[in-house]
């Protein structure tokens, strides 16, 4: 399957019109409509929040977390994509704990 990516407007909730490469998810062409890009930000607030609560239940000394993102439109929508073509996320968490 070939994805096709094009470069699409989307607004910032100040209004602000950025391009950004977006990546087609579905069967769907990628429309030229001007999407908002919270679509993508509440993906990736809800992903760092889950994140966040884990890493405070297993309570290390030290931790990163490290992720990209890519832009897809599925249905329409932006979506944040964590996996592409290989299916394995790009998301590294390092944890570390005393001596």
């Amino acid at each position: 399957m070939e994805f096709q990516s094009k470069i699409i407007s989307v607004e910032l909730t100040d209004g602000t019109v950025v391009r950004v490469e977006a990546t087609s998810i579905g069967d769907r062409k990628i429309g030229l409509q001007t999407r908002p890009f919270s679509e993508v930000t509440g993906a990736i607030e809800s992903l760092a929040k889950e994140i966040s609560e884990t890493v405070q239940k297993v309570k290390p000394d030290k931790a990163s977390v490290k992720f990209g993102v890519e832009i897809g439109v599925d249905s329409g929508r932006l979506t944040a994509v964590l996996a592409k073509g290989t299916n394995t996320a790009n998301l590294e968490i390092t944890l570390e704990w005393g001596s």
